[in-house]
């Protein structure tokens, strides 16, 4: 086992605006003076599983001991949410503007307000945020969960959809000037979103005058190498592992189809124009399964799913999320990996879905933090509510800088400068003072076998 020897670093929370310092160079590493210097992290492999659209509530509403609950509120009304099917046919609405309406200034009761797309969703979709999946077709997470950490307050980065959340998640923010007073928000006019647009595609930005929030307005064409004044500011983690010599990976299903939409490097010029578009970006997803079984399983990996694997509301006969998800953790967990290796599943934005907990605001000028969202760790040192007894509900208020965070303390990378600034890290759900479990697999009523022999879907199903 690769036991590496690191600063253990949670840090405070504080609370500084979203972005980091400007200038290209590589952020030093700093250790936190107030936690001890030196510890052994047996960890060599962190992979991050990214779902798609759904809050906390919809999907552990009921799960015991977590902070979910039945009912809403539906402006001046409290409603009783309702059990409904994982395959849900509506796609609410999941931008910053939807965000504010189901805020409604912390008092968490506009969700009904939301519009559902085109049909079949019914004419008053919003009405239908108000939900919570039946827990046995969702039988896998609620394995997990009990099996190992469930984080019950993970808030998206900013109240925005799926563009900026994966951005986030490659970065932790997207301001994108030396100033910080310019961040993205919301998506690309055009697909793919990322320097494959068509010319005259834009992005949406918000711009902070020193006063208030102007926009959101016309922003610039998304990829890197446009953004003005930015020079080599636009970094991420990507930067800091190159840097380290830490091997990453970011498996996505083909541009064409859902990468043209989830690919967040597909933004970074860098990559998109460099060697690492051959070698680093990987489809199709499934790909993750024979660099397991070989043995070139990368340290860092990021694994996008296809559409219907992916929880994304709007298919209203398939969602094959759980057991994709379950299969990924049982190849790692039946291998050579299972040791020093810890995954991390989480929920991209709260899809529209109504959640109970009032974001933390304000942190920073560009709608942050976001709703919460349903977040996993598995990891044989993940961290157990008693002594030998598996499971635990982490409390502590994470969010996407926290995995970042996380990251870069176990290779000792540095700070991107972003909201992994101010982030606890995620280094709390783990104990490793305990011996590595052995590994149980996930029941799931898919196997490995069958999302590597399935067509990929080719259906980029977000539109925000």
């Amino acid at each position: 086992m690769n036991r590496l020897h690191v600063a253990l670093l949670t840090g405070a929370f504080v609370l500084t605006a979203c972005g980091g310092g400007a200038g290209g160079s590589v952020p030093s590493f700093q250790p936190d003076a107030t936690l001890p210097k030196t510890g052994t992290i047996p960890i060599s492999h962190v992979v991050l599983m990214i779902q798609e659209n759904r809050s906390y509530n919809d999907f552990f509403a009921t799960f015991p001991g977590g902070d979910g609950t039945m009912r809403g509120n539906m402006g001046k009304r409290t409603v009783r949410l309702k059990e409904v099917n994982l395959a849900w046919p509506c796609d609410l609405g999941h931008s910053r503007s939807a965000f504010l309406k189901d805020y409604d200034g912390g008092k968490m009761d506009g969700f009904y307000l939301e519009g559902g797309g085109k049909a079949p969703c019914p004419p008053q979709a919003g009405r239908t945020a108000y939900q919570y999946v039946n827990p046995q077709q969702i039988a896998p997470y609620w394995s997990i969960a009990s099996q190992y950490v469930l984080a019950d307050h993970t808030y998206q980065t900013q109240g925005s959809g799926s563009f900026t959340a994966h951005q986030d998640l490659i970065r932790g923010g997207t301001t994108f000037d030396q100033s910080l007073d310019d961040a993205l928000v919301d998506f690309p006019t055009a697909f793919p979103w990322g320097c494959d647009a068509g010319k005259g595609t834009t992005t949406s930005q918000l711009v902070w005058t020193g006063s208030g929030i102007k926009g959101p307005m016309k922003g610039p064409f998304p990829c890197s190498n446009k953004f003005p004044k930015s020079g080599q500011y636009y970094q991420t983690l990507r930067d800091l592992l190159d840097a380290q010599k830490v091997t990453w990976r970011y498996y996505t299903p083909a541009l064409c189809c859902g990468g043209a939409l989830w690919n967040a490097f597909d933004m970074i010029a860098p990559v998109r124009y460099g060697p690492e578009w051959t070698t680093n970006i990987v489809t199709p997803p499934t790909q993750l399964f024979s660099d397991i079984t070989n043995g070139t399983l990368a340290s860092v990996s990021w694994v996008i799913p296809d559409g219907t694997n992916s929880d994304h509301p709007s298919h209203a006969l398939k969602d094959d999320g759980p057991s994709w998800v379950a299969s990924v953790v049982n190849a790692i967990g039946e291998s050579k990996y299972w040791d020093s290796t810890a995954i991390v599943i989480v929920w991209d934005d709260w899809g529209g879905f109504y959640d109970k907990a009032k974001p933390p605001q304000p942190f920073d000028h560009w709608g942050g933090l976001g709703f919460r969202v349903p977040m996993l760790i598995v990891s044989p040192y993940a961290r157990e509510a008693v002594p030998s007894k598996p499971g635990y509900i982490s409390h502590t208020q994470y969010e996407f800088g926290s995995i970042l965070r996380f990251i870069e303390d176990v290779w000792s990378l540095g700070r991107l400068g972003t909201t992994d600034t101010r982030a606890k890290s995620i280094i709390d759900s783990f104990d490793f003072s305990q011996s590595p479990r052995t590994f149980q697999p996930i029941k799931s009523p898919l196997s490995r076998d069958y999302f590597e022999h399935e067509p990929p879907s080719n259906e980029p199903v977000d539109s925000e």
